[in-house]
């Protein structure tokens, strides 16, 4: 079987990577915009989709003017008991997205990537409607064809997708699992995987678009390589109380 999901894998990696080339120039535009212009770029996902804004935020060959939003903010800075994050539907709640974005560290200028499998629960929704009605770019990612398949969980009945200034798609299939399997369900998760793809994909192009301008990235570098460290701390400097790595 894991050979069949290596197959399944390298064909989805291939038409995500290859594909949508218009729409990953869109968000690149929007994010390069964004830092030009002083801004973070803010990442939000839930569950599993918190893989994609640790692509994002904070690590090495990445973007430096990065932040990553999570559930977990509540009790880390919201001074919330440990229990507020026990329910499993807490990302099925709205209201949590204004708590998030009145703890999160953002400026007018910053822009917003946040990723969604099925872009249906009430917390990301609320999320993307609240960064538009504050003027913010968005960019989601989700999978189309699992968003496409169910009802939102949002009391206006939007999706992620539809709210967004430029949604891409990663490619998982319903239900995000490759393999099915005999008895019913399958095996097999492919949304962590393309989602990275295309978040390095999106950092690459804006990392191009800011050379272009004559502007020198701020990019990580591994703190385990010579310097690194240090190189690190300067450029992070430069954004001290706007990414939480910096609070």
């Amino acid at each position: 079987m894991s050979a069949d999901f290596l197959s399944r894998i390298e064909e989805v990696l291939a038409r995500v990577g290859r594909g949508q080339q218009e729409a990953k120039s869109r968000a690149a535009a929007l994010l390069a915009g964004s830092i030009t212009n002083g801004g973070v770029i803010q990442a939000f996902g839930c569950g599993h989709s918190e893989a994609l804004a640790m692509e994002i935020a904070g690590r090495a060959g990445g973007l430096v003017p990065t932040n990553r939003i999570a559930l977990r903010d509540i009790v880390l800075y919201g001074g919330e008991p440990l229990e507020a994050l026990a329910d499993p539907g807490v990302e099925r709640d709205p209201g949590i997205a204004h708590k998030l974005y009145q703890l999160a560290p953002v400026k007018p200028d910053d822009a917003f990537v946040i990723a969604s499998n099925s872009g249906i629960n009430g917390a990301v929704v609320e999320m993307a409607l609240l960064v538009k009605e504050r003027g913010h770019p968005l960019v989601a990612i989700i999978s189309a064809q699992h968003s496409a398949g169910v009802a939102s969980r949002h009391p206006s009945g939007r999706r992620l997708g539809d709210i967004a200034d430029v949604t891409l798609d990663n490619g998982a299939p319903y239900g995000d699992a490759a393999l099915p399997l005999p008895g019913g369900g399958a095996v097999g998760a492919v949304s962590s995987i393309t989602a990275a793809l295309l978040a390095q994909q999106i950092v690459i192009e804006v990392v191009e678009r800011l050379l272009t301008a004559g502007i020198t990235p701020p990019v990580y570098l591994s703190d385990n390589v010579p310097g690194g460290k240090e190189h690190n701390a300067e450029l992070e400097a430069r954004y001290a109380g706007r990414i939480r790595r910096t609070a």
